[in-house]
């Protein structure tokens, strides 16, 4: 009877462990659109708005989705604080507390490292032409992403049921 219980519960904690991973995999794509509607808003408020850097930051994080809003609510409180930093510097370091909590890779990291450093350097024109690149650049990750979402979700789902099923076969 000891058995089965322990069984039960080994499969039980390896297919929740599966879902937990396979629960990442799927919350990217979901990021990622997230961002590319914050930055199209971005960019609307930039080029047809003329709002101020900070001002368009925090009217980004007020439409954006909760998931990103906190983002551009970081980089929009460090340009207000009037520490002296750049849009570039305020949206690096709100990219650094952002990271930890989100489910973006490295790469799609990376874009939005380019798309920082060149906010605030230059004219509206050549500032939407770097958000719009992101745009396509996020596009191109979204699809990937999805992708990989769809093929790992499901490994993760199996691997996590068969494995925890493996170990109970051998453990017998």
């Amino acid at each position: 009877m000891l058995k089965i219980i322990g069984s039960l519960m080994l499969v039980t904690a390896g297919g929740v462990a599966g879902m937990m991973v396979a629960r990442e995999y799927a919350k990217r794509p979901g990021e990622l659109k997230a961002l590319l509607s914050a930055i199209q808003m971005l960019e609307t408020e930039i080029m047809y708005t003329a709002t101020p850097m900070a001002e368009a930051m925090e009217r980004v994080a007020a439409g954006a989705d909760r998931r990103v809003a906190g983002f551009f609510r970081d980089a929009a409180l460090d340009l207000k604080s009037m520490a002296g930093r750049t849009a570039g510097e305020a949206w690096q370091a709100a990219m650094d507390r952002f990271y930890p909590r989100c489910s973006l890779s490295g790469g799609d990291m990376s874009i939005l490292g380019n798309l920082g450093g060149a906010l605030g350097r230059s004219d509206r024109e050549d500032q939407a032409k770097h958000l719009r690149l992101a745009c396509e650049q996020i596009k191109m990750e979204i699809i990937k992403s999805e992708e990989d979402a769809s093929k790992n979700t499901k490994m993760w789902n199996y691997l996590g049921f068969c494995g925890a099923l493996a170990a109970v076969i051998i453990l017998y």
